[in-house]
């Protein structure tokens, strides 16, 4: 298999995650307007340390580079999805339902958040853990997951009796 240019250690490790993180950081500097109006130099300045930043430390610049080919994935899925389903609708009546709004809301969620899971390392700690027989650890997990349940029906018919 032959190699390109965007296939390359510097592009992929460097210059990819750079560009993603400075206009990130840019753009929302631009929009909160935190540091004041028409300030894009101070915004583009900070973007620049930030973007730099990320390119010094590989940890967090490895957690970006794996995460974006699961964003591209999940993109292209939903957008096949989307279009599979307009199919069913004519152009004037398509709007997603809200059941499968936040369906489709609780799947992406939960994708990121093992992703982030097993990416950041501590998918190995987890099932490490859980292997070696700790029970507080299991005994933790489960807790959490307890309240997770509980807010989860707590907050979500706070709307409803309106």
């Amino acid at each position: 298999m032959s190699d390109t240019i965007l296939s390359s250690d510097i592009v992929v490790n460097a210059i990819l995650p750079f560009l993603l993180v400075f206009t990130l950081i840019f753009a929302i500097l631009q929009k909160t307007k935190i540091l004041g109006e028409g300030k894009k130099q101070i915004d583009a300045i900070i973007a620049l340390v930030v973007g730099l930043m990320l390119i010094a430390f590989p940890y967090p610049r490895g957690i970006i580079v794996n995460l974006m080919p699961l964003l591209a994935v999940i993109a292209v899925v939903l957008l096949v999805f989307l279009v599979l389903l307009q199919f069913a609708y004519n152009d004037k009546d398509f709007s997603m339902p809200g059941g499968l709004k936040k369906g489709l809301g609780v799947l992406v969620g939960v994708a990121i958040v093992i992703a982030l899971v097993y990416f950041t390392g501590a998918w190995d700690f987890i099932s490490n853990q859980s292997a070696a027989g700790n029970n507080l650890f299991r005994n933790a997990i489960f807790i959490i997951i307890i309240i997770a349940g509980i807010a989860l029906v707590l907050f979500s018919g706070k709307g409803e009796g309106k």
